[in-house]
């Protein structure tokens, strides 16, 4: 049984995540800004609250229960994302730094929070995008996300160089297309060939065990090309 925080857990691949890591006996911490999908579950081993990424205050919420229910952290699943779709010209500052307060910062502060109560063989899975991975086919109208997800790839790989004493590993899901309403915003009409509930399958079982073959690396989860 391992205690898993997951973020981003109020729809999509998030919520699927901790439907199918309770079904198998996990201890689960959903946290979104609307924890209604995840406390409606109604499963004693699913913990949820309204949580916002990009506040502060908020993070000392997670502290306070990881001391008090858990005292300690398996895996942490960095899911949640936020998403502008506009040309570059017609972005703002405030475009920018909205999408990365949540895609970079708000992943590295709860990062940092919760590093303290993992030990030895725990897990950090962040999920990123082949938007973020250099080289890999661009979209108009996601600088700032595609950028964002590129920027925690790097992070990622930099913890997995500072923790490896303490052998917790870091790696990074670069996702492609998953029918969700995610892809939804980024490309009305388009049918992924992968729905949620199939890729958090993956991501639920490479969070439970992929730490034993990776660290500090990037999967590309793709069934497209490219």
């Amino acid at each position: 049984m391992k205690r898993i925080i997951i973020t981003g857990t109020s729809r999509g691949i998030g919520l699927e995540l901790v439907q199918q890591l309770a079904a198998q006996g996990h201890q689960v911490l959903a946290l979104s800004r609307n924890a209604e999908p995840c406390k409606s579950l109604n499963k004693q081993n699913i913990t949820a609250f309204s949580f916002d990424i990009t506040d502060a205050t908020h993070f000392q919420k997670v502290v306070d229960f990881v001391e008090s229910d858990w005292e300690g952290v398996d895996v942490l699943i960095n899911n949640a994302g936020a998403l502008v779709n506009k040309p570059f010209a017609e972005t703002t500052v405030a475009d920018f730094k909205a999408v990365y307060n949540v895609n970079v910062f708000g992943v590295a502060e709860l990062t940092r929070v919760v590093l303290p109560f993992m030990k030895s063989g725990s897990h950090v899975v962040t999920i990123s995008s082949m938007g973020g991975i250099q080289g890999s086919m661009k979209f108009p109208g996601l600088a700032a996300y595609s950028s964002s997800k590129g920027a925690v790839i790097t992070w990622s790989e930099l913890l997995a160089e500072e923790y490896k004493e303490q052998n917790i590993a870091f790696n990074v899901l670069a996702l492609g297309a998953v029918q969700t309403e995610m892809l939804e915003e980024a490309f009305p009409g388009y049918q992924a060939p992968l729905n949620a509930s199939e890729m958090a399958d993956y991501i639920a079982n490479f969070s439970l065990t992929g730490n034993q073959f990776y660290n500090g690396k990037v999967m590309q989860v793709s069934a497209s090309t490219p």
